[in-house]
């Protein structure tokens, strides 16, 4: 009996070694596939609208307290006030269309990115449980060092098993 405890004892730490860890790069696996490629491109095209449009609220603005300066002197003082008014109206128009252009963008990237995030998380859990790993860590997160020995890459079987899921 104290032969088969002294074993068990000494079999024990060797068990853990056995256990498999993999990482991936998820970031270079979102990169590549075409639903990423297509949102990123949807998502800057839908930014430079909303810059477009911003840039030109602004330039009317601008035009505006231009036109307002060179005539200012002409004008009377409720003249002057109504005009005052407008130009602080345009510039919290403004200011609430930026808001509102940066949250929309936001929630479009939301939208649009979390299917892909979904994908590969699903991707690294079919890899995980059909390869036996315990765990596998993301460097693209930001781990500085990864053991070769210990540790195998998988980023090729994560993106093999993203290009099977549909």
């Amino acid at each position: 009996m104290k032969k088969i405890l002294i074993m068990l004892m000494l079999l024990a730490p060797m068990a853990t070694f056995a256990q498999k860890f993999g990482h991936v790069d998820a970031q270079s696996i979102m990169q590549s596939m075409p639903e990423f490629i297509k949102a990123r491109g949807d998502l800057e095209a839908l930014s430079k609208q909303y810059e477009n449009d911003l840039k030109a609220m602004q330039d009317e603005i601008q035009r505006k307290a231009d036109e307002y300066e060179k005539t200012k002197s002409t004008m009377n003082a409720t003249k002057q006030q109504e005009t005052e008014t407008n130009l602080n109206q345009l510039m919290q128009k403004y200011q609430q269309a930026y808001q509102d252009n940066q949250q929309e963008l936001a929630k479009q990237q939301q939208e649009k990115m979390a299917p892909i995030m979904n994908k590969i998380t699903t991707a690294i859990k079919n890899v995980g449980k059909n390869g036996g790993y315990v765990y596998i860590m993301d460097v693209s997160a930001g781990i500085p060092y990864i053991s070769d020995t210990l540790s195998k890459d998988v980023t090729a079987d994560v993106k093999a098993e993203v290009n099977k899921i549909k």
